[in-house]
Order: structure tokens, then C-alpha cells, then sequence
């Protein structure tokens, strides 16, 4: 390159030059020499409002890394604004990061549909989504939508994993099926009609609906119950998780029941059911389950530990979504340390979408992270696990989807 531009005049030169460097001189907005300021929309109020701790556990462990040094220098400023999981308000308050308090990238915003509201716009305008709260498999479409990616396993791929389990277990099963009546919800579906096949028919004896805004869906469990089903499949937020599994024991039905992992938490979602209402529940595990005692002497743990007493007392050590946001915002930083010193918009997706089996603190043995152009599906493999009235048990293989 030198020797090309002594035959240019200086003002081509400098150009030349400039481009030769290639994005590193042109960083994203949010980003100075002390600096990265990253936007997120959480619901720390409203339907989802249990989900909040995700963003306090972030903002927690960005913090700790801040006391560290941050970045290569750079402190991380989580700017986490409280969008009720309201889509409108999303799009209102995603808006606002972009364009009024200018955030390099939008990391980890909660819920599909709020997500779903702010694809298209986020796209448009090249701002990286990154590691959305959500397991829908819309994240995974990088033709279409080269800048989102989710982070945990999707909706499809733990369905299919529990039709899987329940036509080995019980090949004459008669399944019911509670759905929240959004993407959430249709994904689930989706991922038992890949599992069940032609038979999906003759196995599926009931279905019913409920929207995340319901007060209950104690008429939709008393509804099931009629069809005779032996075995319940939920799939909603943890709020009417909770109730369909102290509505069914309290009717006297006892069926198999099927839990999504984002609504598995014995603090939020079991314990407001009651333990004893959710002994044998099944579920799908990606993560280290902070109430397992075969965890208290493991490393992450104890570092897990540690940081809770440090930078988030007021949380609590057994909440699953608070380790799930430490996994999160582990992923995160992984990303902006590959990022060195060029932290455009470009080369942050580029570090994101070469990470290659990449172990992340508080992920279950064998469980890594991997992102490629083709693949926005960063974690992709779980186990199945049982409830014992106190805490999840772990059973069964490692299973990739």
C-alpha cells in the first residue's frame, strides 16, 4: 500500500489510508475511548415483570467487569428501560436507544412479541440484536435478518425434545396442549407436530389458547382435564405456568406435565405453584441449576456465588434466570473482548458470528456457544430434567437440536 500512495496527491493519500485501516476508525455509536453503551428493553413490569431480574443480573455482572477494567479500557453502560412486554412501548423506547441516546448494538431484549415488533427496524438500520431473551426460531433466520440472533435453545427444539421423551416413555400417550397465543406459544406447537409427525392427531386430544394479558386459565385447565389427556404440555410465561400447574392439582388431574425452561424456575414459576403440586414435572436444562447441590463445590459456582454476594445482594442465588443472565452477559463480554479495539456495528456481528464452541461460565458440562453466518442459534444443546419436589434433576443424555 506504501508504495501506491506516494503517487497519490496527500488528500487521496489520507483517504487511501483511512480505508486501508478498514472500520476500526469509524466506531458505532455509544463507543469512545471509555466507553460502550449498549441499549436493552426488559419488562420489569407487566405480565413478564417476573423476567426483570434477567436485566438486574446483567446490569450486575457488567459491573463486576467494570471494577475490573472493563473492555480493553472500555466500560460497558447497560442502558435497561422497562417496556411492560408491551410491543408498542417497545418500539417506542428501541427507538430512543437508536436515535436519541445512540447504543451501539441492543443486547438481550426481553419476549417475542416485544422482539418481533423491533426486527425489522433494527435490521434496517444495521444495529446488531443481539442474544434476544426469547427461544423463537424467527431469531435463527440470518438471511433474512442478518443482525438478530437469539441466545438459549429454541421453542421448537424443547418441544420436539419432549415429544421425543414422551413417545418413548408413554407411546400411548393422550397429550393436552396449553399455548400463550403468540409466537412463544405457536413455536411449542410446532416443535410437537415435528415430534409427533402423522400422529399428532390421535396423540394431541386437546388444545387451548390463553393470552399473556389473561388473568387466569383456570377455564382452559378445567377444559383440558375433560379430554381426558394424561399428559400436559404448557407453554406461556411464568405467571400462567404457575397457575395451570396449581389449577390442574387442585381439580384433582394429575397428568405428566411439560414445562418450557424459561418457565422452570423453582423460585418463580414452582414455588408460587407449590412444590408439591409440581413433584415429576419435565423440562429441559441448558444451564447449571443454582438449587443443585451437586454444584456447590463447582468453580462457576462458587464465582457465580461470590458475584451475587458482591454486586447483586439483594437478588436471589436460586433464581435460575439470574444465572441465565450471568450466562448472558458473560456471552456478551466474550464478544467485545474477540472485538479488540474495532467496535463498529460490522466487526461486533463478525466476533459474534465466529464463535465456535465457546464455553461460558455457568452452562452445564458439554453445553458451548456457536454462532456462524449460516447459524444464529447460539446454544444448541440441553438435557432433560425431572423435578423432585425440591429442585431438578438431571436425567438423560446431552441432546443437540
Amino acid at each position: 500500500m506504501l508504495h501506491i500512495l506516494k503517487k497519490l496527491t496527500p488528500a487521496l493519500a489520507l483517504a487511501a489510508l483511512v480505508a486501508s485501516q478498514g472500520p476500526a476508525g469509524a466506531q458505532a455509536p455509544g463507543v469512545s475511548d471509555t466507553e460502550i453503551k449498549i441499549g436493552q428493553t426488559m419488562a420489569y413490569s407487566g405480565p413478564a415483570s417476573s423476567y426483570g431480574v434477567i436485566g438486574k443480573a446483567e446490569a450486575a455482572y457488567f459491573d463486576m467487569v467494570n471494577d475490573n477494567g472493563g473492555i480493553n479500557g472500555r466500560k460497558i453502560n447497560l442502558i435497561s428501560l422497562d417496556d411492560g412486554y408491551s410491543p408498542p412501548k417497545t418500539v417506542e423506547l428501541t427507538r430512543q436507544l437508536v436515535e436519541q441516546d445512540g447504543v451501539a448494538f441492543i443486547f438481550q431484549s426481553l419476549g417475542t412479541p416485544p422482539s418481533t415488533a423491533v426486527q425489522k427496524y433494527l435490521n434496517q438500520k444495521g444495529v446488531p440484536q443481539l442474544f434476544i431473551a426469547s427461544g423463537a426460531g424467527k431469531w435463527n433466520n440470518p438471511e433474512e435478518f442478518p443482525w438478530s440472533t437469539g441466545w438459549q435453545p429454541t421453542y421448537p427444539t424443547e418441544s420436539a425434545v419432549f415429544g421425543k421423551h414422551i413417545l418413548q416413555t408413554n407411546p400411548d400417550a393422550k397429550v393436552a396442549v396449553l399455548y400463550q397465543n403468540d409466537d412463544l406459544g405457536r413455536d411449542y406447537r410446532k416443535g410437537l407436530v415435528d415430534a409427533f409427525g402423522d400422529r399428532f392427531e390421535d396423540i394431541v386430544v386437546g388444545e387451548a389458547t390463553f393470552e399473556a394479558s389473561d388473568p387466569t386459565v383456570d377455564s382452559q385447565i378445567v377444559s383440558l382435564q375433560a379430554s381426558g389427556a394424561d399428559t400436559l404440555v404448557l407453554a406461556g410465561l411464568p405467571r400462567p405456568v404457575a397457575q395451570a400447574i396449581r389449577k390442574a392439582y387442585d381439580i384433582g388431574w394429575k397428568p405428566t406435565l411439560y414445562l418450557p425452561s424459561g418457565s422452570s424456575s423453582v423460585s418463580s414459576v414452582l414455588t408460587p405453584a407449590g412444590l408439591d403440586k409440581s413433584v415429576g414435572a419435565v423440562t429441559v436444562g441448558f444451564l447449571k441449576d443454582p438449587t443443585d447441590a451437586q454444584w456447590a463445590d463447582d468453580e462457576e459456582y462458587k464465582a457465580y456465588a461470590e458475584w451475587m454476594d458482591k454486586y447483586y445482594p439483594d437478588g436471589d442465588k436460586a433464581e435460575f434466570l439470574n444465572a441465565f443472565g450471568y450466562a448472558a452477559a458473560a456471552t456478551l463480554v466474550k464478544v467485545l473482548e474477540m472485538a479488540g479495539d474495532d467496535l463498529s456495528r460490522e466487526n461486533i456481528m463478525k466476533q459474534v458470528e465466529s464463535l465456535d464452541d465457546v464455553a461460558v461460565p455457568m452452562l452445564l458440562p458439554g453445553v458451548t456457544v456457536s454462532v456462524s453466518p449460516e447459524n444464529h442459534s447460539p446454544i444448541r444443546k440441553m438435557r432433560t430434567m425431572r423435578f423432585n419436589g425440591e429442585k431438578w434433576e438431571i436425567f438423560g443424555d446431552l441432546i443437540e437440536g
